[in-house]
């Protein structure tokens, strides 16, 4: 059971992002503190009965976190959190599944549409003061996505939103889900994980939104990746974990595929030296999917409603993952 809210703290903790400084706007009268690293956490988490979180998370901390009652973490993806552990330790924990929807649906629609357009191209001539003629080649010049399949990978909040985008656009869109038989109703047509391999071959743009999961790791490898059209993309906005990295790397620089849009790599930072930042068919966005000026405040909505069924006595939260 939660403490009575007079006697509640919450542990905000991000190297970034304006938790406390918008949570204390909300006049709520919760006690709160912000710590922005890991080391502050480290010697704080025993103060805590709430902790929002999620890079900075280690299961190391469960056996200093003594008053630790619930973890609403920031983050949709919640790979690194030990079920097992947290739940040996009475601590329940909620995701934040549905908070960047738009968010993320939105930058893999603008990475789409930043690749079919050659606005990567665009802004490098600009920087070299160059303009660029007329094509005749139609292979090189700009597209169109109407009449284009996109091939959605993981039809939760995000994939879902990302199909009805594209079916806006008059894209066809296909969807691969886990259980094709329920929930894909935003796709023109859905398959499970084992029609994937079928999938690839007519898909113009390929989109991951899917979580990170024993049967995605590294989903995306050369083989996939083999079975895409050279004209095709890929777009990863889900987690760098669900490609192989060294065989899209690969296939980028054979022009095996035709470009990629990737905002989660499989570690981040990206390296200094990692080929993905000299490949011209690369386009790379530091893991901003998600990251709005309305993240925060989705955030704290949720947290705040899981509160009040913690304080209400109920057993299920939204987004319960333990």
């Amino acid at each position: 059971m939660l403490p009575a809210k007079d006697r509640l703290t919450i542990c905000f903790a991000h190297v970034a992002y304006q938790f406390q400084a918008q949570f204390e706007a909300r006049a709520t009268g919760l006690a709160s503190f912000q710590v922005w690293n890991r080391e502050d956490l480290a010697a704080r988490i025993g103060e805590a009965d709430v902790l929002v979180i999620s890079g900075f998370w280690n299961n190391d901390l469960i056996p200093k976190a003594s008053k630790l009652k619930f973890i609403q973490s920031i983050s949709a993806g919640v790979d690194q959190y030990s079920k097992e552990g947290l739940a040996a330790a009475g601590i329940r924990l909620a995701s934040a599944q549905g908070a960047n929807a738009r968010a993320v649906s939105e930058h893999a629609l603008a990475l789409i549409l930043a690749l079919a357009r050659r606005l990567p191209e665009a802004r490098d001539n600009q920087a070299r003061h160059v303009w660029r003629g007329m094509i005749g080649d139609l292979t090189q010049r700009e597209d169109e996505l109407g009449g284009k399949t996109l091939l959605v990978v993981g039809l939760g909040r995000i994939g879902s939103r990302l199909a009805q985008l594209g079916r806006a656009l008059d894209m066809k869109v296909i969807g691969v889900k886990r259980d094709p038989t329920r929930g894909g109703d935003a796709a023109d047509e859905v398959v499970g994980l084992d029609g994937l391999s079928g999938a690839l071959p007519r898909a113009d743009y390929v989109a991951l939104t899917c979580p990170l999961t024993p049967e995605t790791t590294g989903l995306i490898g050369a083989a996939a990746l083999g079975r895409m059209k050279a004209s095709a993309f890929l777009i990863n906005c889900a987690r760098g974990k669900v490609v192989d990295e060294t065989a899209l790397v690969d296939a980028l620089r054979h022009k095996r595929i035709a470009g990629a849009g990737i905002d989660v790599t499989q570690e981040e930072p990206l390296a200094a030296d990692s080929p993905l930042w000299g490949l011209e068919n690369a386009l790379v966005t530091p893991h901003t999917g998600g990251e709005t000026r309305s993240y925060e405040a989705n955030v704290l909505d949720l947290m705040m409603e899981n509160l009040e069924r913690l304080w209400r006595g109920e057993t299920g939260l939204k987004n319960q993952v333990v």
